[in-house]
């Protein structure tokens, strides 16, 4: 009785694996070429490919690892890049939250802590979507697709974009900006305050670059004081109203 349970148990794992793979396949594509431009602005700042290759192993985060690949072009202390990373990347802290939810109490610890590893904001929309509670087989069949393109991208970024013309390498470099506008676009055309914030977001951050006293604050610090100063002054003056989207979503049913 016990072996049916356990073979029942082992099927399970392996459709939800398989069904991981699959959905995670698109987001292995978008993340090769993404990362492939990331890999030509690591080579830029003085980063080897196999440097390149194992920021992007443990640090799944493209916005977490160009800002700290800034902080690295810049040439300040190891400190102030982790908190500059930690602020970026505070987002996947409610993702974790989210998803620990939707896991329920029977996923152990040890699954718990490996589906953390690899959390990110495509994988994380995948896993939200999925019926029912969450199987962590889910998160490592996408996983095992998704990583690999990522590093792997990075890798051939850094290393072929020695090769490639000086002209076109600057050139692929600009990919990256172009996948930060694609993630602001969407939100910013739907809320007039995230457009808003978007806004006010870039003009202090010029502001920052070219007035006197305080264009010589690193640009690590930059980073952490313009994230935190902006981002708390809307959730505090802008808070989303929850209790009004459920009463819409329940009219709505």
């Amino acid at each position: 009785m016990s072996g049916n349970i356990n073979n029942t148990i082992r099927e399970g794992n392996g459709y939800w694996y398989k069904k991981g793979l699959r959905d995670g396949m698109p987001i292995a594509m978008g993340y090769f070429a993404v990362a492939f431009t990331l890999g030509i602005t690591a080579k830029n700042i003085g980063m080897t490919p196999i440097q390149a290759a194992v920021s992007s192993m443990l640090l799944h985060a493209s916005a977490g690892q160009y800002a700290a690949m800034t902080v690295i072009a810049s040439g300040t202390g190891y400190l102030e890049m982790v908190m500059t990373t930690l602020i970026v990347n505070l987002r996947y802290l409610l993702m974790s939250c989210a998803l620990s939810q939707k896991a329920g109490g029977g996923m152990k610890m040890g699954h718990r802590m490996a589906v953390s590893h690899y959390i990110t904001d495509e994988i994380f929309g995948i896993a939200s979507s999925v019926e029912g509670k969450l199987n962590p087989f889910y998160n490592y069949g996408a996983a095992s697709v998704a990583g690999p393109g990522w590093t792997l991208g990075t890798f051939l970024g850094a290393l072929l974009g020695t090769a490639l013309p000086d002209r076109l390498g600057r050139a692929l470099g600009v990919a990256l900006y172009g996948m930060f506008i694609a993630i602001i676009i969407p939100p910013a055309k739907k809320s007039r305050i995230i457009c808003g914030t978007v806004i006010i977001s870039m003009l202090a951050s010029y502001l920052f670059s070219c007035l006197p006293g305080i264009r010589g604050i690193s640009e690590g610090f930059k980073i952490i004081i313009l994230t935190v100063a902006i981002a708390g002054f809307a959730a505090w003056k802008f808070p989303v109203q929850e209790e009004k989207q459920e009463q819409e979503g329940g009219a709505e049913e």
